[in-house]
């Protein structure tokens, strides 16, 4: 028997019937689902120390339990002192069982774990069924140690969906039980 992410069988079991019902899908193929979570971060002194951007690939391998690869920058800008080719961040692409496993550990243990949370924001569909997520501190991931981190950086978390329609992706990420506030309450 092959291992199944408990939030993989929870989507194939409850959420794609539960949203075929809802928004009157013909097809169980048209029920959106999540094809890819990204995570990226951006380090700005990387221009002039190269062990910022090896850190962070580190970093970001550890919370993702895959390797990040660093990205490197596509044009020369003078202000910044960048040049072409140069590394300027670090990002991961997770699918599949791997993204299943990050969204579970991001709901139940990192999201939680940040300082005076109240929810995540609404407001951050793309208008193509994609939500962005920024995290400001890498140390919510139980996978870092706080000792061993030399600077606090935040990050990046994309949901790219299936769907075209934010309100079918915000039902659909509510339903794997992301913590969206309540835009009633907070007026």
């Amino acid at each position: 028997m092959t291992y199944i992410p408990r939030l993989q069988a929870k989507y194939t079991e409850e959420i794609r019937p539960q949203l075929k019902e809802k928004f009157e899908f013909k097809s169980i193929m048209q029920v959106p689902r999540l094809e890819k979570i990204v995570l990226s971060q951006g380090v700005g002194g990387g221009v002039a120390d190269k062990k910022l951007v090896d850190n962070a690939v580190n970093e970001m391998s550890m919370i993702a339990g895959q390797k990040a690869v660093a990205t490197i920058s596509k044009k020369d800008v003078s202000n910044f002192k960048l040049r072409k080719g140069m590394p300027v961040g670090a990002k991961v692409t997770l699918r599949k069982k791997k993204m299943y496993e990050f969204l579970d550990r991001l709901i139940a243990i990192s999201l939680p774990r940040i300082r005076d949370f109240r929810g995540i924001n609404e407001k951050g569909f793309d208008g193509r069924g994609n939500y962005n997520l920024g995290i400001t501190e890498q140390i919510i991931f139980p996978e870092i140690n706080i000792d061993r981190i030399n600077k606090i950086t935040g990050m990046d978390i994309t949901f790219v969906t299936s769907t075209d329609n934010d309100i079918e992706a915000l039902e659909l990420l509510k339903a794997f039980g992301l913590p969206f506030k309540n835009q009633k309450t907070e007026k």
